[in-house]
């Protein structure tokens, strides 16, 4: 089908998650604009990858392959990609149950182990007699245990992580992204980076394997 006029906008995801042997429309590899809508809709169902078992549980949908298939129906078309030129597919396996027991030993490790980092630090850096000295500069007396002074202290630290972290439970302070969202983001994208490269790396391999294998026959 040729449509000389026909210009198509893709928008290509990053990253996408399906299921075992699951089909991958268009749709919900990339975000899809065209004028004709007859033509939107056909390109938003039509299949760009279909998992299969050897492929394992991630692969790469290279924008080479998509323009491809656009090509092979609407050979006049005009494609203008934004985006990142390839896309990750993970497929996931069926989500279990959740194992509230191991989510109550890692909250006891991570509360126990945060809980001697604090307590290790203000060792280090001598923070008792911090606090007798600063006591002693405003009342003038010497107390071994500034209780008035050391219990809003330890409030003031907890506040002060709920506030740089702005969260707490389910509850944001602000739309801000904390530290913690920065830092998962920029590793997700450092890992998704790496995985698409290994990905090519390894479909470059078998390709020349396939090569070789078909020279040598």
């Amino acid at each position: 089908m040729a449509v000389p006029s026909t210009s198509i906008y893709l928008r290509l995801k990053k990253r996408i998650s399906i299921g075992k042997f699951q089909e991958v429309k268009l749709s919900d590899a990339a975000h899809v604009l065209v004028e004709d809508k007859t033509i939107e809709r056909q390109l938003k169902n039509m299949v760009v990858y279909k998992h299969r078992q050897q492929d394992g549980n991630r692969c790469v949908i290279d924008l080479l392959q998509i323009i491809d298939l656009i090509k092979r129906r609407w050979q006049h078309a005009q494609i203008e990609v934004y985006g990142d030129p390839q896309i990750l597919v993970m497929i996931s396996e069926r989500v279990g149950k959740p194992r509230y027991l191991l989510l109550v030993i890692c909250w006891l490790l991570l509360f126990c182990g945060s809980g001697l980092t604090l307590m290790n630090f203000h060792a280090d850096v001598n923070m008792k007699d911090t606090h007798i000295r600063i006591v002693e500069l405003i009342t003038g007396e010497h107390v071994d245990h500034p209780l008035w002074f050391q219990i809003p202290y330890s409030i003031g630290v907890g506040a002060g992580m709920v506030l740089f972290f702005n969260h707490i439970f389910k509850k944001k302070f602000n739309e801000e992204p904390n530290p913690l969202e920065v830092e998962m983001f920029m590793y997700q994208e450092n890992v998704n980076t790496y995985v698409i490269a290994e990905e090519i790396r390894n479909r470059g391999k078998r390709e020349r394997q396939s090569v070789g294998e078909e020279g040598y026959d």
